[in-house]
Parts: C-alpha cells; structure tokens; sequence
C-alpha cells in the first residue's frame, strides 16, 4: 500500500465527476464499477475508514457498506494495517 496520499494520482475516478461519486441509490453502482476497476481501491477504501467518511463511494463501499463494516469490526484501528495484512495474505503463495 501506498504511503501518503500518492495513491489519489493513480485513483481511476481521478477524471470523474464528483457527483457520480456522492451518488444515491442506484447510480452507487456507477461508482463501484469505476472502483472495481482501480489499482487503488484498497488505499482508498483505508482512507474512508480510517478518517470516518461519512458519504460517497470510497474503495468501492457505498456509506452504508462502510458503516457496517465498522460496526462488524469496531476493534480495528487502523484499517491501513488490516487491508495490508489482508493484502499480504491474500497474495502470499499457499503451501502444497
């Protein structure tokens, strides 16, 4: 994971409209398909998290995604760390 703010250069809704991104209901999709498609979806999902973003689609989550993510995992302090770990062993080779 990038360190900084670096990673928002590299951000695929980095052109977009920030209306498509504060999106309601339906049109929320819009915004995920872009995050589906970004290099950077796990920084900015951390990013939301750990600042407390309160609207808008961030790292692919619309609020109410994050909110119950939070709300499922209210020990998490740093969701930077979390995604990181999650990362490494998502991509770590598994034995045999």
């Amino acid at each position: 994971m990038e360190s900084g703010e670096h990673w928002r250069e590299r951000a695929a809704c980095s052109g977009t409209e920030a209306d498509e991104l504060f999106a309601e209901a339906t049109q929320q999709n819009k915004a995920k398909a872009i995050c589906a498609t970004c290099p950077v979806q796990t920084e900015c999902l951390a990013e939301a998290l750990d600042t407390g973003v309160r609207f808008g689609v961030w790292g692919g989550m619309t609020e109410r995604e994050r909110r119950a993510l939070l709300r499922r995992s209210p020990h998490v302090t740093s969701w930077r760390h979390a995604l990181e770990a999650a990362r490494r062993d998502h991509t770590r080779p598994r034995a045999g």
